[in-house]
Parts: structure tokens; C-alpha cells; sequence
């Protein structure tokens, strides 16, 4: 496939060890970086939000929340409820 511009991804780390999950989302930000538009499906909150500029959190097929991907981490609500948090 050369040089597309848009990739598609739907849950790339499904399934994977964690040192490929890592590899994976690597090469991922390298796609990114080289002008590549990527459309992420990831029910990993922690590491889609870390490589993501934006998010879009769903649940049961429906929009909750979407915004910028730093701003969604740093969302109590989100923490709560898709990132373990307290």
C-alpha cells in the first residue's frame, strides 16, 4: 500500500503482550508523523489517548464525550470510568 492518506486501525492491540502493544502504538505515532490521517478504534483509553490528538468516547453506540485527546485524560470522568482511576 503506498502512501495513503488515511489508515483505518480497529483495535490493533486486541489480543497482544504488552511489549508489542508498545511496538505497535510506536509505529503508530511514526504513520502519524509522517502527515498519515489515522482513525483509531481502541478500547485501550490509556494508550488511544496518549498517541490520539483527538477522542471520541463511546459507549453503547453513542457519543459521550469527544474533545482534545490531552483534555479527555485529564477528565475526571473519563479517569473514573475508562482509565482506572479514583
Amino acid at each position: 500500500m503506498g502512501a495513503p492518506s488515511l489508515l483505518l486501525l480497529d483495535e490493533p492491540s486486541m489480543g497482544l503482550a504488552p511489549i508489542l502493544v508498545e511496538a505497535i502504538f510506536d509505529t503508530i505515532v511514526k504513520i502519524r508523523e509522517q502527515g498519515t490521517t489515522i482513525l483509531l478504534i481502541e478500547q485501550n483509553a490509556m494508550v488511544a489517548l496518549e498517541v490520539a490528538d483527538r477522542a471520541y468516547v463511546m459507549e453503547s453506540g453513542e457519543v459521550k464525550m469527544s474533545g482534545k485527546a490531552s483534555d479527555l485524560k485529564k477528565d475526571e470522568a473519563i479517569t473514573k470510568a475508562y482509565l482506572g482511576g479514583h
